[in-house]
This record gives C-alpha cells, sequence and structure tokens, in this order.
C-alpha cells in the first residue's frame, strides 16, 4: 500500500523521535556518572560514582532522603485509594443513576484544568477551612486549636487530595474501557451456581479484570511520584521529591543533581518493571481460565 520510501522516512522520523524523547533522560544518566571535576555539561571529565557518592553523604540542607520517603509514602497511598475509587466508579458506572453524566465529566474536567490553578484552588480551600478551625476554636475557647493548631495542609489531607485530582480520571478512564468490554456471561454464569453478588465480583469478575488494575495502580503510582504542579501550592509544609528537586535546579551546580535524577529514574523503571510483570502474570492467568457457555435462551 505504500511505497518502501515512505516507510524508511516514517521508520526515521520515528527513530528521531524517540531520541528527542529520551535523550535528555540519557544525558542526565552519562553525566551523573562524571568525575569529581565534572561539570553540568559536555565533554565528560573522568569517569566515577563520586556524584554519588556525595548524593549519599547528604545536599547541603535539603533533606533528600526524607523527601524521597514521603514521595514514595504518598504514591503507595495515591496508589490504593487510585484503585478502590476506580473500580468502585466503574462497577457503579456500569447502570444509569441520576446525575451520572455530570459526575462523570466533572471527574474528567480535572484534566483539562491547569494543573495550577488546581493546586491553588485546593490550597484555597483548605485555608478557609484552617480560618473556620480558628474562628470555631476561638469562640468555643478550645484551648489546642487556640495554642497549637497551624493548618490542616498537610502530605496526606491537601497533598493527597490534590494529587487524586490528577490520577482518578484516569483510573476512571481505564475501568470505563475494561467494563465496556467485559462479558457479562461469566457473571451470569457464577449468578446460575449460586454465587452471592460479593462471591461473584470476587470469583468471576475481579480475577479478568485483575490486569487492568494493576494499569491502574501503575498509573497511581508513578503520576504521584513525578508530580509537581498540583502539589506546589497544596502539598503544605513538607515537600515531596519533585519539589526538593526544582528547589536543587536553583541552588545545586554540579552533577549531584543529575545523580539524584539517575536515581529517581531508576525507582520509576523498577516500579514499571514490577508492575509489568504482574500484569503478564495475571494476563496469562486469565487467558487461561475457561470461557463460559451463555446462558442465555
Amino acid at each position: 500500500m505504500f511505497g518502501r520510501g515512505f516507510k524508511l522516512s516514517l521508520g526515521v522520523f520515528f527513530t528521531l523521535f524517540i531520541l528527542f524523547l529520551y535523550g535528555p533522560t540519557l544525558s542526565i544518566l552519562v553525566l551523573s556518572f562524571q568525575g569529581p571535576n565534572g561539570g553540568l555539561t559536555f565533554p565528560m571529565r573522568g569517569f566515577s560514582t563520586f556524584w554519588f557518592e556525595s548524593l549519599f553523604d547528604g545536599v547541603g540542607v535539603i533533606d533528600i532522603w526524607g523527601a524521597f520517603g514521603r514521595s514514595i509514602r504518598l504514591g503507595l497511598v495515591v496508589m490504593v485509594l487510585t484503585v478502590v475509587l476506580s473500580l468502585m466508579a466503574g462497577m457503579a458506572f456500569r447502570k444509569r443513576f441520576p446525575l451520572s453524566s455530570f459526575l462523570f465529566y466533572a471527574t474528567i474536567s480535572s484534566l483539562i484544568v491547569p494543573s495550577i490553578v488546581i493546586s491553588l484552588g485546593v490550597a484555597l480551600e483548605f485555608r478557609i477551612i484552617d480560618d473556620a478551625v480558628k474562628a470555631i476554636g476561638g469562640d468555643m475557647n478550645i484551648q489546642w486549636v487556640i495554642d497549637d493548631f497551624r493548618t490542616t495542609m498537610g502530605l496526606f489531607s491537601s497533598g493527597l487530595g490534590a494529587q487524586l485530582t490528577w490520577t482518578l480520571p484516569f483510573g476512571l478512564l481505564i475501568m470505563f474501557a475494561v467494563f465496556n468490554r467485559f462479558d457479562p456471561s461469566y457473571e451470569e454464569a457464577a449468578r446460575d451456581l449460586g454465587a452471592g453478588p460479593w462471591q461473584t465480583f470476587r470469583e468471576a469478575v475481579l480475577p479478568i479484570i485483575a490486569p487492568s488494575l494493576i494499569g491502574v495502580a501503575l498509573f497511581g503510582f508513578t503520576l504521584s511520584y513525578d508530580e509537581l504542579a498540583r502539589s506546589s501550592q497544596a502539598i503544605g509544609g513538607l515537600n515531596t521529591l519533585p519539589l526538593e528537586l526544582r528547589g536543587l535546579t536553583t541552588t545545586v551546580t554540579d552533577p549531584t543533581i543529575y545523580a539524584l535524577g539517575t536515581l529517581t529514574t531508576a525507582v520509576s523503571f523498577v516500579a514499571i518493571s514490577i508492575f509489568l510483570i504482574l500484569f503478564t502474570l495475571l494476563r496469562r492467568r486469565t487467558a487461561k481460565a475457561p470461557r463460559p457457555e451463555s446462558t442465555a435462551p
């Protein structure tokens, strides 16, 4: 259908696109292994793990490892909530209910609203809550509010809410695609064998959609782990790793930041690899499951 020249041009185009896409990451990977006298640009000056050792010794006053741990913990919580809420929403939207269309579009619309606007909006909501708590505490003479209360904003309150506005729409779209292609004959067969609603879900539905839930979990964790804009105004007093990285770009002028970039990228690829292995194993298990005959007359 297409000539050889066209296919060759298309191949060259996509090769250049891949280089453009992953070239910066490869450059940071290479430059992070410079010698002690290395700089932030090519050519390299020696080859060593000096800057990784410097990273493990600490980077000034910035708590890199604390931020790394916070990002991992927040990513895991976001992942679990994204999977659970997306699954529940996917099951609910299998049938029409009042305001279902409005709820769907309201959820998806957060993907097209600028991230910084979402961040500012979440921060404003929690500041209003702070003002209300302080006013109530003052009026009712609640001593701990008067003496100790500062803010409700934090990693697992405002920060969690801001990140869920980013991960939940992706999880919901995935579950919509999954249930649109789901064969209800599996559920019919389970009910014919006497299974109740919960047993039908556990034994017939969950094993089939499990690979897709792995994909939702991957989206939830990686989007949270790398998220910057929506967390910038809503995270509270403790930064996540992306926010600390942004601060480092203005204070660190040596390849330590490249070593940190290499380490965080490696963590991302390890997480992706684990999820892909789980996905592959579950897909193979699902493919081997016998397909029930339809009970329709």
